[in-house]
C-alpha cells in the first residue's frame, strides 16, 4: 500500500474530529483525565501535524487549506478550530496540575500490576513516567509555537486572554518536563563478573571472544565516553563513583521515572516542589528511545526559528542535549561493537538490567542507531546492515511473513512486551509497562532510515518495506462505532490473538500520525541522484541540443507558424532539462527524449515534403 501522507493524515484527522468533537465541542470522554500520557497523545494527533506539516497548519485560519477544514469540520469553522484546540490544551494543563501547583506527569491507567490479581495504589498511578516527560516537551513546544503564530494577528479579547494564560502554564510544564528528564537520566555501573556484566560481555563477545576479552574491548572502546560522562554530567543525576574504576562496565540512558535519590534541579521558574524519585538507577531501552525522541524537538529548526525557549530552558536544553549525544554514542557503539557481525544483528536483543529478551528491544537499539546515523554521516555499510535488521524484524514480527498456528510472535502486538518497573514496589504491588506498538515503531524507524539513505538500492528496499508495514497497520484501523478510523483492531490482522480489555489506543494512533509526518519529510527531499542517469542525461541533452541547432538552420515560411512554435517548445524543454540535470537526471532524460522525438518528427516531415516536390 502506497504511503500518501496528506490523504491518509486527512483520514485520521477526520476520524479524530468525529470522535473528539461529537457535538462541536471537545469531549475527553470516559478515559480522559486518567493518564497524562494518553491525553497528551490525543492532543498531539492534531497539534503535531499542525505544527510540523505546513499543509496542515491551523494557527493561521486565513491559510488553512480547504481539505484540512473539511476534515475538521466536526470541530467548527476555520475561525473556530484554533480556539477550540487551544481550549482543549488549556483543559489538559488544568486537569494535570496538582493541588500544590505542580505539573503532573502521571502514568495513570497505563501502569499495570505485575500480578493481575493485585490493585495498584493511587500513589503509584500518580507517579510520573518518562513517556509523559517526553510527550510534554513535544506538546509544549507545539503549543507555544501555535500560540506565537496565532497571536501574531488580532484575536477576540477572550481568546487572547485564554492563549496568554495557556502560554504561562505551558512554559511551566515545559520546564518541569525538562527537569524531570534530567532527573530520570542515569548511569548504571557494574562489575564485569556481576550478572549484568556477564550478560553485557556475552552480548558483545557473541561467542567469538571470551567474556574477559569482550570486557577489555569495552573498556578501550568507551574510555573517552566514560571520561565525558564523569567530567561533564552533574545536573539532576549523581554519577556513580564506579566510573573512576576503568575495570567497571556501565550503561547510560533513562530509567522509567525519576531516579531514587536524584538531586533536585535548581530553577527560577515556578514549577512546584520536585517529587522524590523511586526508580532504580537502571536504564531502560524503551524509555531511552522515548526520551531521545522528545529531546530532539528542543533543538529543531522550528524551535530555534520561533525562539520558543527562554534563557533557563536553553540552559536545561543544553544539559539534555549532552545526555542525548552521549546516549546515542553509547548505544550506537554497543549495537555495532566489534569487527565482525554486529550485536544488533543477533536478534533478539537481551537487556542487562531487566534481563529480558525480545525483538522489541532489538528495535529499540535500532531506533537509537537510526538517531545516531541521522546525527553523523552514516557509511553505506552502516545503512545496508541496518536495512537488513529492519527487514528481519518485520519478518520475525509476522508483519511481512505468515503467522503460524500458536505463533508467539503475536505477543509483540498483543498484549505487547511487558517490562517490570523496578522500584515501583516501594509504594505498592510491583508494576509493569506494556508496549504493543511494535509495528508503528518499526514503520517510524524504517521511514526515518529511508529519508537518510542516499543509496538507490537501500532506499528502494526501505520504501517497499515501509509500504508493507503501513499496509499491515492500516488494516488494523477500527472499522465501526464511534472510534472508526482510529486504532487498534489487532484482530483484523491476527484473528486468533487474545481478546483485549481495551479497543481504542491513542498510543498507536499518535505513532501512526508521527509516521505520516516523517513520510512527508521523506517525500519533500530531493530524489537520489544516479550517476548513470546523469551521464545518460548529458548525452541525450547534447544530441538534442545539436539537432535543434541543425533544425533551426532550415528555412521556415511565415505561413508555417506551427513549425516555429514547435521549435520554440523544444527549446524550452531543453532549457528545463539542462536546468534540472544535476538534481533530477531522470526527469532531464525524459524531457530530452521527448524533445528528440519531436525533432525527429519535424525532420521526417521535411524529408517527406522534399520527396514530394
Amino acid at each position: 500500500m502506497q504511503i500518501k501522507p496528506r490523504q491518509q493524515l486527512l483520514d485520521i484527522w477526520r476520524a479524530i474530529a468525529r470522535y473528539s468533537f461529537p457535538d462541536g465541542e471537545w469531549d475527553w470522554g470516559k478515559s480522559g483525565g486518567y493518564s497524562t500520557v494518553a491525553d497528551a497523545e490525543r492532543l498531539l494527533c492534531i497539534l503535531y501535524p499542525a505544527t510540523e506539516f505546513p499543509a496542515f497548519r491551523l494557527d493561521d485560519p486565513d491559510t488553512t487549506d480547504r481539505d484540512v477544514r473539511e476534515a475538521l469540520q466536526a470541530a467548527g469553522s476555520r475561525l473556530e478550530i484554533p480556539a477550540k484546540i487551544l481550549s482543549a490544551v488549556a483543559e489538559f494543563m488544568t486537569t494535570h496540575t496538582t493541588d500544590d501547583k505542580r505539573p503532573s506527569f502521571a502514568g495513570g491507567h497505563y501502569f499495570d500490576p505485575r500480578n493481575p490479581a493485585d490493585e495498584l495504589t493511587e500513589q503509584q498511578r500518580q507517579l510520573g513516567v518518562v513517556d509523559s516527560f517526553s510527550l510534554s516537551i513535544t506538546l509544549s513546544l507545539a503549543t507555544l509555537g501555535f500560540i506565537k503564530v496565532y497571536l501574531s494577528k488580532p484575536r477576540r479579547a477572550e481568546v487572547q486572554a485564554l492563549a496568554e494564560e495557556l502560554r504561562t502554564a505551558t512554559e511551566a510544564r515545559l520546564t518541569a518536563a525538562m527537569v524531570s528528564l534530567l532527573r530520570s537520566f542515569t548511569v548504571n555501573v557494574f562489575d564485569a563478573e556481576a550478572p549484568q556484566g556477564r550478560t553485557l560481555s556475552r552480548l558483545l563477545g557473541q561467542g567469538r571472544v571470551s567474556e574477559r576479552i569482550a570486557a577489555q574491548q569495552f573498556q578501550r572502546r568507551f574510555k573517552a565516553l566514560r571520561s565525558t560522562i564523569r567530567d561533564s554530567i552533574s545536573l539532576g543525576v549523581e554519577v556513580a563513583d564506579g566510573l573512576d574504576d576503568d575495570s567497571q562496565l556501565f550503561e547510560c540512558g533513562w530509567a522509567w521515572s525519576l531516579v531514587k535519590d536524584a538531586p533536585p534541579v535548581e530553577t527560577e521558574s515556578e514549577i512546584g516542589p520536585q517529587p522524590d524519585g523511586v526508580a532504580r538507577p537502571t536504564p531502560y531501552l524503551y524509555f531511552t528511545v522515548v526520551a531521545l525522541d522528545g529531546i530532539q524537538d528542543l533543538f529543531s529548526d522550528r524551535t530555534l526559528t520561533l525562539g520558543l525557549l527562554n534563557a533557563e530552558q536553553q540552559r536545561l536544553a543544553e544539559a539534555l542535549r549532552l545526555r542525548w549525544e552521549i546516549t546515542q554514542q553509547y548505544w550506537s557503539g554497543i549495537a555495532r561493537f566489534g569487527d565482525g557481525s554486529w550485536p544488533l544483528e543477533d536478534i533478539p536483543w537481551r537487556t542487562t538490567g531487566q534481563r529480558q529478551e525480545s525483538e522489541y528491544f532489538s528495535l529499540s537499539v535500532a531506533a537509537i542507531l537510526v538517531h545516531d546515523l541521522v546525527r553523523r554521516r552514516a557509511t553505506d555499510d552502516d545503512l545496508t546492515r541496518t536495512v537488513d535488521v529492519m527487514q528481519r524484524l518485520a519478518e520475525r514480527g509476522r508483519i511481512t511473513s505468515r503467522m503460524k498456528v500458536g505463533d508467539s510472535a503475536v505477543e509483540l502486538h498483543n498484549p505487547g512486551v511487558a517490562m517490570p518497573l523496578q522500584g515501583s514496589e516501594v509504594l505498592g504491588p510491583p508494576m509493569q509497562w506494556s508496549m504493543p506498538d511494535f509495528s508503528a515503531q518499526l514503520l517510524k524507524r524504517t521511514v526515518q532510515l529511508c529519508s537518510l539513505s542516499r543509496s538507490i538500492s537501500s532506499h528502494d528496499r526501505l520504501l517497499r518495506l515501509a509500504e508493507r508495514i503501513f499496509d499491515h497497520l492500516w488494516q488494523r484501523r477500527i472499522r465501526g462505532g464511534e472510534t472508526a478510523g482510529l486504532w487498534d483492531n489487532i484482530h483484523a490482522v491476527f484473528p486468533d490473538s487474545p481478546d483485549r480489555n481495551w479497543a481504542m489506543s491513542w498510543s498507536i494512533t499518535e505513532r501512526v500520525t508521527e509516521c505520516m509526518v516523517a513520510a512527508r519529510q521523506l517525500y519533500i527531499q530531493p530524489p537520489i541522484r544516479s550517476s548513470t542517469l546523469t551521464t545518460l542525461a548529458r548525452d541525450l541533452l547534447s544530441e538534442a541540443t545539436h539537432l535543434l541547432g541543425n533544425e533551426q538552420l532550415e528555412p521556415t515560411s511565415t505561413a508555417d507558424g506551427s513549425r516555429g512554435m514547435a521549435l520554440k517548445g523544444i527549446e524550452v524543454k531543453l532549457a528545463r532539462a539542462r536546468q534540472i540535470l544535476d538534481e533530477r537526471p531522470g526527469t532531464s532524460c525524459a524531457l530530452s527524449t521527448e524533445a528528440l522525438g519531436e525533432l525527429d518528427t519535424l525532420a521526417l516531415a521535411r524529408q517527406t515534403a522534399s520527396r514530394g516536390v
